[in-house]
């Protein structure tokens, strides 16, 4: 049996922060990052919760740590709080997201009532404000801890694409390219479906159109509206589906190396595809990923008069964008340091292989394919 799962609800469209207005929240925690506050947007919220007492709370950096988060929920015992609002970027809405788990633990939660969680994004491309998924670092050796929970997720989403407008053209290349990782890894996975497979089309559509422009013309609202919708529909595909080996490698090198989530997802995505659709090893022709990945080659009027011609047509286009973006194409070009790298292998494939996104991988893989494909990242 299948099931398809979708929620909460999105609120989205240049009047969408209206939504506020319709809560009539008394007490508010506003919970936010350094950036956000730099650039004033939280502004936005607060303008729109006037009648409420707003608590700000804006410790979080570029990620959210546990003891960021305990901090937050000592702001949120604090008051007798009915609404909780997150507004930023990946950190932010994670660190949230992780309040909100920890407060719902009977030891912490006792007889208070759930309160209303809304998550305002201002990046496009993690999904985070759509999935029941947390990542906190924290531990002697700043690890990732993952949360799952669907307690965690908002009751509503505001898209609002004017509070995007100011997303450096970098972080929109890279938190684009991760959704678009998304997108195409769901898409792919062992787990698709019907549903999930509308949602993963559409949002690939929506990146080759939209995030191009939006990273030379930031304050393109069409494009970044267009990038929100994509993170979302994303986001909506792969907590269903699951995503792949991809995602489950870039979970390992964060910890590893000074690149961002999304950037090293796409700079391993060109490789992935070749590998996944069967180009390394010679099955191609018995391969469900292979005719996927040319489906969407198709889709995107790329050259795929047979199923190796658009696998190479759909990796190469995606090397074209990394090209635009200035984003490395190879790990060297990155300059990690080869011995440093080649040391990292080891650990990298064994945590990849145990990372939860490995089992959606539409090819079984071993420890051994990982280190092949990280050392063919490296040097191309």
């Amino acid at each position: 049996m299948k099931t398809f799962w979708i929620q909460p609800k999105v609120y989205y469209g240049s009047n969408s922060l209206d939504y506020l207005n319709e809560l009539d929240a008394k007490k508010v925690l506003l919970i936010t990052d350094k950036y956000t506050i730099h650039l004033n947007a939280e502004e936005e919220v607060i303008n729109r919760l006037k009648s409420a007492s707003i608590k700000v709370f804006s410790e979080i950096e570029d990620a959210s740590s546990l003891a960021v988060v305990k901090k937050g929920l000592a702001c949120f015992l604090q008051e007798d709080l009915d609404l909780m609002v997150a507004l930023g970027g990946t950190a932010a809405i994670d660190a949230a997201k992780a309040i909100r788990f920890f407060c719902h633990q009977p030891a912490v939660h006792g007889s208070r009532k759930k309160l209303p969680f809304v998550v305002i994004p201002t990046t496009s491309g993690t999904g985070s404000e759509v999935t029941p998924y947390s990542v906190i670092t924290g531990g002697e050796d700043n690890e990732r801890m993952p949360l799952h929970d669907e307690r965690m997720l908002p009751d509503a989403v505001i898209l609002n694409a004017q509070l995007t407008v100011v997303t450096s053209p970098s972080v929109t290349a890279d938190t684009g390219m991760d959704l678009l990782t998304h997108a195409i890894e769901s898409y792919v996975s062992l787990e698709a479906t019907e549903f999930t497979t509308l949602f993963s089309e559409k949002a690939i559509k929506l990146v080759f159109t939209h995030l191009l422009r939006a990273y030379r013309f930031g304050e393109d609202l069409t494009a970044r509206e267009s990038l929100q919708l994509a993170s979302c529909m994303a986001g909506f595909a792969f907590v269903n589906s699951s995503l792949g080996v991809n995602h489950s490698i870039a979970h390992a090198m964060e910890a590893e190396f000074p690149l961002s989530h999304g950037r090293i997802n796409a700079m391993l995505l060109p490789y992935i595809i070749e590998y996944n659709g069967g180009l390394c090893d010679g099955t191609l022709h018995s391969s469900e990923a292979a005719k996927k990945y040319m489906n969407i080659a198709n889709m995107l009027g790329l050259p795929c008069s047979t199923v190796e011609e658009g696998i190479r047509s759909l990796s190469t286009a995606v090397k074209l964008l990394n090209k635009k973006f200035n984003i490395p194409l190879t790990f060297q070009d990155s300059l990690i340091e080869k011995n440093t790298f080649e040391k990292s292998i080891p650990l990298i494939a064994k945590k990849a292989l145990q990372d939860v996104c490995t089992a959606g991988n539409p090819k079984q893989v071993k420890e051994m394919d990982l280190v092949y494909l990280l050392k063919w990242a490296y040097t191309g």
